[in-house]
Formats: structure tokens, sequence, C-alpha cells
């Protein structure tokens, strides 16, 4: 049976993409939201969805304090073929656990990643500032906002995450560092029918 999944952003869809693919799970479709704010309030639909077949649901915990919290106020009582799973804090956690490779994509020394990324208190704004310290002039210009643009990332961030993602990332070795990410692809696993 296939996976279906609901995700905020384009980079999360490429998330999704790959730890389906990691599992050996048929994809279905990924619905892109941007955003938590229309999964919320769509969330008991896919939760009924998943009576007939397995949905992944991902959103970020953002600036809410505990992921199970979140978990609890949003579905308390999911349907066994709901996998609701929160990036804690924001999917580029799971992205800045792969210090190597994202060092790499980036043009940094990995020693400026940080060693923590679920601690960090907005994942996505340490991601482009890594952005701006890169030597690859095309990485400042597709990640870093224009001066005075009033954006939190490049026009093309998006699209280069998604790049990174499907190009380099190591979903094994981000676990490592990142536990919401270890139990995800944990959960995945167990959708997995015996061979």
């Amino acid at each position: 049976m296939a996976l279906n999944c609901v995700v905020e952003g384009r980079p999360d869809e490429a998330v999704v993409r790959r730890l389906a693919n990691e599992a050996g799970l048929p994809l279905g479709r990924v619905h892109v939201k941007n955003g938590r704010t229309q999964i919320k309030l769509n969330l008991n639909g896919y939760d009924n969805a998943a009576r007939f077949g397995p949905w992944l649901v991902l959103v970020d915990l953002d600036r809410d304090e505990c992921a199970p919290a979140l978990h609890r106020l949003w579905l308390p009582d999911p349907k066994p073929l709901m996998l609701f799973r929160i990036a804690v804090r924001t999917i580029e956690s799971w992205l800045l656990a792969d210090r190597e490779t994202i060092a790499e994509f980036l043009s940094i020394d990995s020693s400026l990643v940080p060693l923590n990324p679920e601690a960090e208190p907005s994942p996505k704004r340490t991601l482009v500032d890594l952005a701006r310290r890169s030597r690859n002039p095309k990485i400042r210009r597709d990640l870093v906002p224009r001066p005075g643009s009033g954006r939190a990332e490049g026009l093309l961030y998006p699209y280069r995450i998604a790049e990174y993602v499907e190009l380099l990332w190591d979903p094994e070795a981000a676990a490592q560092r990142s536990d919401s990410l270890r139990r995800c692809r944990e959960r995945l696993r167990e959708l997995v029918p015996p061979a």
C-alpha cells in the first residue's frame, strides 16, 4: 500500500520522498500545504483516511514547547496507520544534523555546523546564516535573502534545499544527531510489510 504524505513545504516534500524511499515504502500523493495552518485544519480528515492506508503528516514544532504536547493537542488518538510526526524545531534541524554533507553543500567548514541542531531556536535561520558564510557565491545568492526584501530566505531556497536533500543528505547520519528524525525513520520502517 502506498504511503500518502502531507507536508508544509517543498524541502519537507523532498525529505519525505527520501525517507519513504529509504524505508522501501511506495509513495502515493504528497500534499504540500505551504505552512502548518492548513494541515491543522484538515488533520482529522487525514487521520480518517489513515483507516484505509498509511499516511505521514509532517509538521515543524516551530515555537511550541514540546513535540509530545503538540501531538496530544492536535491528534490525541491517531489511527494505527497515521504517522503524525513533528520535526524539532523545523525540518532544517534534520538537514543540519548531517553535518558533513550540509557543510559540503554550503561550501563551509563542518565545524561551523551546530552539534545539536534540535536545540537551535531557529534551525532555518541557522542554515541561512551558514549560507551567508559560504565560499560559493551561488549558494549565497540562492539561499540568503536580499537586504531589504523582508524575506527569511533567498528566492531559490526551497528548490536548492530540496536539491540538497535529493543529492547529498544522509538520513542515517542525520538521525544520529536528531531524535525526532530517528523516531520518524523507526515509525516508517514499522509500516514495511514483512518479506
